[in-house]
């Protein structure tokens, strides 16, 4: 077992249930973690089952009752301690994160940056949670709006960001006053349980309450599971708009709360007043980083017709240059799709555009030879196709990248808007009219509109987060923390009479 897996508490198999400071038996099934960088087997984990989920839950509403009461400030210094071990072991959970999921090296430290940068955001955030003042109509009156902790929050998180996206919510919950119990995806479940091995060490030297973070592993039985439990304040779920439809139908129908982020589609228009270098390297990286496997993965480029044949010319060029291979040598710039299940939908995928009329530009295919064993190492590839073909319609997790040409900027608009999705978009232009045109109320119909950057990345500080089939949650940075606890109104009467509001009167 390699160096990184032992540092990070990882052995051959590993409980998947925790109330935060204990690890919980299970009779549940055992669930093996494969890497899609060779294909070995790394480790297995035993997944919950209902005794094992109850007594999380159980717990975590026991821990609520004392850590909404611990002053926010003091909380915030818990996520603060947590930001400084996961500093200590960045290298060590970055490497996981990359051998478990198959990102590159590069990427897999950037997503415990984003851990970091967000631990440092909720740290500041611990001593501004604001409410408002406001004037009565009343004499004698004050009004003002706080907010209280909301409770348990339950998350539920996907497989391209293993770790990233479970303290996005976390982080803000836990300086919230809310405690929080995690379900990651199945396919990467040591990722969970090495960040729940660090959180335990802050935790246990701060006394901070048993129950405060909870991790239950397993798989669809157990977003379930929060999703029909009345105990779970919000529930976050980031995934497939199917699976977020579902979530949603079933957390409304016991009137909980859901924040949903879900499916993109993303899109970025190609002026011909752009910048061409900014250009390519925001199509490159945005279309094949994470092997296409980001929600923020660029899947179409709009091209104004008079750059077209020879921006199509660069960006051929560019793929021709790809490295493709173990993405934990820093040489490579693609590595894996998760598994063969996500193999087989990129290669139907390219079936149905080339049945639909699709052209190849560069073809894509299942990678095989020496290095690539795990069979789930593909080549991204490139067509030109229509925007409204089902296919393109359609979010694939796959590098498929689908050019098409436009002349006039509203026809590109209208052409990036023209999809279910909503989640992030981008034009690269050096034309202020074009840019200011983009990100107004007639512009971009996503949650993320960027000028001269390209669709895929996020900073900590931003809401991230979509509309439409995205589901309209908001993430990780504004005011997003208000999502994760309850408005009060508050007014208070410091007079020895009575008024009513709107002059009513009621004399006895």
């Amino acid at each position: 077992m390699t160096d990184f897996l032992n540092t990070l508490g990882i052995n051959t198999s590993n409980p998947g249930t925790s109330t935060g400071n204990n690890w919980i038996k299970s009779k549940g099934e055992k669930i093996t973690s494969w890497s899609p960088v060779d294909g070995a087997s790394i480790a297995s984990v035993v997944s919950a089952d209902q005794d094992a989920y109850n007594a999380v839950i159980t717990k975590a509403a026991e821990a609520f009752t004392e850590w909404r009461s611990w002053p926010a400030p003091k909380r915030g210094d818990i996520v603060r301690q947590i930001g400084e071990e996961l500093r200590r072991n960045k290298a060590d959970l970055g490497k996981l994160v990359s051998y478990e999921m198959g990102k590159s090296l590069q990427e897999g430290m950037g997503e415990v940056q984003e851990m970091i940068d967000i631990c440092d955001f909720a740290v500041g955030l611990s001593r501004q949670l604001h409410g408002f003042t406001m004037h009565s109509e009343r004499p004698g009156h004050r009004m003002y709006e706080q907010y209280h902790p909301l409770g348990i929050v339950g998350i539920i998180s996907a497989f391209n960001f293993p770790v990233a996206v479970w303290s996005w919510n976390s982080m803000l919950a836990w300086v919230c006053g809310d405690v929080s119990i995690w379900k990651p995806s199945e396919k990467t479940p040591l990722c969970g349980i090495a960040c729940q091995k660090i959180v335990q060490k802050v935790f246990k030297k701060n006394n901070v309450p048993e129950g405060v973070s909870g991790l239950i592993v397993g798989g669809r039985e157990v977003g379930e599971w929060l999703s029909n439990d009345n105990r779970i304040a919000l529930l976050s779920a980031t995934g497939s708009t199917k699976m977020g439809k579902a979530v949603a139908s079933t957390v409304a129908q016991r009137l909980g709360r859901s924040l949903l982020e879900l499916g993109g589609n993303n899109a970025i228009i190609i002026s011909k007043d752009a910048d061409l270098g900014i250009a390519l390297t925001a199509a490159a990286f945005g279309a094949v980083g994470t092997a296409g496997q980001r929600c923020t993965t660029t899947r179409r480029l709009i091209i104004h017709e008079k750059i077209y044949q020879r921006f199509k010319d660069l960006l051929v060029n560019a793929y021709s240059q790809l490295k493709i291979g173990n993405p934990l040598l820093e040489k490579n710039h693609v590595g894996p799709l998760i598994d063969k299940d996500a193999v087989s939908m990129y290669l139907e995928a390219i079936e149905q555009c080339k049945a639909a009329g699709g052209n190849f530009l560069v073809e894509g295919g299942v990678i095989t030879g020496k290095g690539y064993e795990s069979g789930c190492y593909v080549k991204p590839c490139i067509a030109e196709a229509k925007n409204n073909l089902q296919i393109v319609q359609h979010e694939t997790f796959a590098p498929i990248l689908y050019i098409m040409k436009y002349k006039t900027l509203d026809e590109a608009i209208d052409m990036q808007n023209g999809v279910p999705q909503g989640l992030s978009s981008a034009i690269i232009t050096n034309n202020l009219r074009e840019s200011e045109a983009f990100l107004s109320a007639s512009g971009s119909d996503c949650g993320i509109a960027n000028v001269n950057i390209g669709t895929s990345g996020a900073e900590i500080g931003g809401a991230f987060g979509g509309e439409k089939e995205t589901g309209g949650g908001r993430e990780s940075g504004s005011d997003a923390w208000k999502v994760y606890m309850r408005r009060q109104t508050n007014t208070i009467n410091y007079t020895d009479k009575l008024p009513l509001a709107q002059g009513i009167r009621f004399d006895l």
